[in-house]
This record gives structure tokens, sequence and C-alpha cells, in this order.
């Protein structure tokens, strides 16, 4: 299987809901069989008639269809409510839940469970198969109590952002593994790679958004070959038919094109895996919506500034270099494009900042946020950091014609409102960042 197969068949597998509920179906029916002989080889019943055994399978048949029914309904609930309220791009979120998947694969198992075993009580209860039905019902009703708790739970804001950005924080790490102090001096510059012209083009064959590559594969191909290979779109670009998909500099004639798409993946929206920026996209689109007139509660927006702030630290020390693969020799043999520091600081202040221009609470907190960065990050980060800065205070003098309203907006609060000015808050509570780099 290649990896564009294993790619998809994983992704799929994470993004359906259906897959453990159906195989619960077929494990259900293996086991009512497997008890219902031990029953009988043993000579195990049940001390009750064959109507009230009939009539308590019956019951429980029906209430855990019930059950399935009422837990489909909730969360088809919760992804409409989630992507009115929130963005449309945490609905695939919502699918990966585990409790949901696990709870509804229970549910379906007990049901089918209780349907074979009410058809095999014909002659005597079997005892071992009623046993496991009543109980199993029993678990299953508290297991659903929980699942509504936690159902509940998903569709605020705090939660949602939460997972996004440890998401989103994951994926941070593997794509800039490195601290920025760190640097690959054994590796050349990929800039002094590329200056010589392509000797080959590959290009896409299909519309799609680039959600993830071959990264190893990629450079074995290329030692194989003795080249450089360039991967032309970033992750989360959308690529149409007939774009450069790879350039080749110093060989590639003899890899195939086939081989090579196969490296890379390409579905119709962007995933968490080998994106950062799009965790911070999801944020950004939560803040957003908050801050519309329609909407019109800056306090989640606030709660979604707290976590851009950390996601937005932990990228500002780390090396954001272009992507460079090398082989075991150390010689290079991907180049691929990633997001920068600037792609970074746009996408997570400018869009809030302009939505939020006239809510004294977002000035504040997008102040704090700023200044603990400029104060905590290496110097190099700090430029554009001030840039944003200067920009948030012409924000402020636009819309708060009044001197005191213009004050308190540039007044840095880690709260947006009622959390005292950013200077004092770290001072007297436990700092934010606790190793600061250089």
């Amino acid at each position: 299987m290649s990896w564009l197969a294993r790619y998809r068949f994983k992704l799929y597998v994470l993004n359906s809901i259906w897959i453990f509920p159906s195989l619960s179906i077929i494990l259900a029916l293996l086991t009512v069989a497997l008890l219902g002989r031990i029953d009988r080889a043993l000579g195990w019943e049940l001390n009750i008639s064959e109507d009230t055994a009939r009539t308590v399978m019956g019951t429980v048949a029906a209430s855990m269809f019930t059950l399935v029914v009422v837990g489909s309904s909730a969360i088809l609930l919760v992804v409409q409510l989630a992507s009115a309220q929130l963005t449309p791009r945490i609905i695939t979120l919502v699918y990966r839940n585990k409790i949901r998947k696990l709870s509804l694969s229970f549910f379906v198992f007990t049901f089918t469970f209780a349907v074979g075993a009410l058809v095999r009580i014909e002659g005597g209860t079997p005892l071992l198969t009623s046993y496991l039905a009543a109980y199993g019902f029993l678990i299953n009703l508290a297991l659903f109590i929980y699942f509504i708790d936690s159902i509940g739970k998903t569709v605020r804001p705090s939660s949602v952002v939460r997972i996004v950005a440890l998401a989103g924080r994951e994926v941070i790490h593997n794509v800039y593994p490195l601290q920025l102090k760190i640097q690959q001096a054994s590796a050349p510059k990929s800039s002094e790679v590329l200056k010589d012209v392509p000797r080959r083009i590959v290009l896409n064959e299909i519309d799609g958004v680039v959600l993830a590559f071959d990264l190893k594969g990629l450079v074995s191909l290329a030692e194989r070959s003795n080249c450089v290979i360039e991967l032309v779109p970033e992750v989360g670009d959308f690529v149409a038919a007939g774009d450069p998909l790879f350039r080749f500099f110093g060989g590639g004639e003899d890899l195939s094109g086939d081989s090579l798409r196969k490296s890379v993946a390409l579905g119709s929206e962007r995933t968490l895996e080998q994106d950062p920026m799009f965790a911070f996209r999801i944020i950004v689109d939560i803040a957003s919506k908050a801050l519309s007139p329609a909407i019109n509660d800056p306090t989640t927006a606030v709660l979604a500034i707290d976590q851009i702030h950390h996601l937005l630290r932990d990228v500002g020390c780390r090396s954001l270099a272009e992507g460079r693969e090398t082989d075991s020799k150390g010689q290079l043999r991907l180049v691929y494009r990633t997001a920068n520091w600037e792609d970074f600081v746009y996408l997570a202040v400018t869009e809030i900042r302009h939505y939020g221009r006239d809510s004294i609470q977002i000035m504040r907190r997008l102040r704090a946020m700023l200044e603990n960065l400029i104060d905590t990050l290496p110097a190099r980060r700090a430029p554009l950091l001030r840039q944003e800065l200067h920009l948030l205070e012409l924000s402020a003098k636009r819309m708060f014609p009044d001197v005191d309203d213009q004050t308190l907006a540039q007044t840095g609060d880690l709260q947006g409102m009622g959390g005292g000015d950013s200077e004092s808050h770290l001072v007297n509570h436990e700092p934010l960042v606790h190793v600061r780099l250089e």
C-alpha cells in the first residue's frame, strides 16, 4: 500500500463516525452466538419465564435503539450549532471525538446484542446472554448520561479553542522541531540550490488543497535519483490541475510522475496534521465571528486570543526557516515551504484587530498579548510585534475620540476587562514564560 493510500485510509477512519458502530454490529452478532453456545453446552438457564425474558429483551432493544437515535441527533445538532455559532471548520473535530465514537459503538452493540438474544429465547432463557444484555443496558445508560454531559460541553467556545490550540501546538512542534537558537549548519542553503533552472517540472493533475506530503518518501526518491526536489505548493495551499507540483534540480528525469504525485495528499479542505497555520485560521475565525455585529460576543474573542497568545509564543521560539531535508550523508534532497513569522503574526492579529477595533476589551487583550510577546520572545521577533502594536494604537485613536477611552484602550489587560494592566499581572502572578530564549 502506497503512502497516499495509507494516509487517505487513516484520514477517512479518523474523520468518520460510522465505522466503529458498524463493526460493533458484527461483533455483537458474534458475541451473542458464542454466549448462546456456551449457555447451551453448560446448560445454564435463567430462572424466569420465556415471556418475561422476551419482554425484558424487547424493552432493552427498544431503549437502546432510542439511545442510538438520540445520540446521533445530538451529534448532528452539535455540528449545526458549532458551525453556525463558531466556524464550519471545526465540524471535522466533532466527528473525530473518541467519546462519541465509542458511545455510539456501545449503543449499537447492545442494541444488536439484545435483538440477537431475543430471537434465541426458545425452550429456556440463556443465562450469560440475558445477564450481558441486562447489565449492558445499565452500563449504556450511564454512558449515555456521560455522553450528553460531554457533548453539551463541546459547544462551549473555551473547549473548542482549547482543543484546536492543543492540536496546533502538536503540529507546530512537528513542523518546526528546532528551537530558534539551533541552526543546521551542515545543510546547504536552499536559496543557493534553487538558483539554477529546474531540470524538470511535474504538474498537478487534480484540483485540491495540499493536506500533507510524504517527507521521508520524497527524500528517498531524491537520494535514489541524486537530485534535489522542491515541493512547490505549501501545505494548506489550493492547487489546480496544471499547476506546478514539483521542481527538480540536478537530475530527477528517471522518477515517474505518478510515484511523485502519490507522495502528496490532496483534499477538499485543510486538515491539522501538517498545517500549523490552519489551527490559527480556525481560532481566528471563531474570534471574528464572535466580533460580528450579529453575535457581538467579545468575551469569546478574548478566549480565542488567549490561545493565539500561547501559540504565537510557541511559534516565536522556534526556527521557521524554509523546510529542508537531507539524506543520511547530509546532502540536501528536499525543499518545501513553510509559513514564516510574518505569516503567523498577520493571521493571528490583523483580522481580530480589524473586527474588534470598536471594542475596548479586544484592544486591551491584544495589547497585553503583543507586549508580553515583545518582552518574552527573542529580539528578532520584536520589530513586527512593535509594528502591530503601533497599528493597534492608531486604531484606538481612530475609534475612540474621547481621551479617557483611548487611555483605557491602550492599557494591556490579559482578561480584556477587569484584569488590570499586563505589567502588574505579570509581576503579581506566575509569569507566562519561564525561560527566555536568546
